[in-house]
């Protein structure tokens, strides 16, 4: 059982998931939607890391206050992983309300 086939029914697996699987854009929006999220995942796994290696690696960096001592750097850095990480998300969300579900919504309608 692979990760997109659903459990099977007591008379079989669905009929629909046959061809569904066989369909060339069903695996083409797979591969799409894999990559991107796999490229949103590595750029917010390396923004976190980066600012996890300069918290722990250089402090009096993290520590300076770049506005007059309102707050120090590490604040702003931290702040900042918080507001890109909600960004992905809805960069994330608005291709797939864009490209991903019109390309679901397409198989599923050619199937009935």
């Amino acid at each position: 059982m692979n990760k997109y086939e659903p459990a099977l029914r007591p008379d079989g697996p669905d009929p629909d998931y046959a061809a569904i699987s066989r369909d060339p854009r069903f695996r083409t929006l797979v591969a799409r939607r894999s990559a991107f999220a796999w490229t949103l995942s590595g750029i917010m796994l390396a923004l976190y890391l980066a600012f996890t290696l300069l918290v722990a690696f250089d402090k009096p960096l993290m520590a300076t206050t770049p506005f007059g001592g309102v707050t120090s750097l590490g604040i702003i850095l931290g702040f900042a992983v918080i507001v890109i990480a909600f960004g992905l998300t809805g960069l994330y969300v608005a291709r797939a309300n864009r490209e991903f579900d019109r390309l679901a919504a397409a198989i599923r309608g050619d199937l009935r």
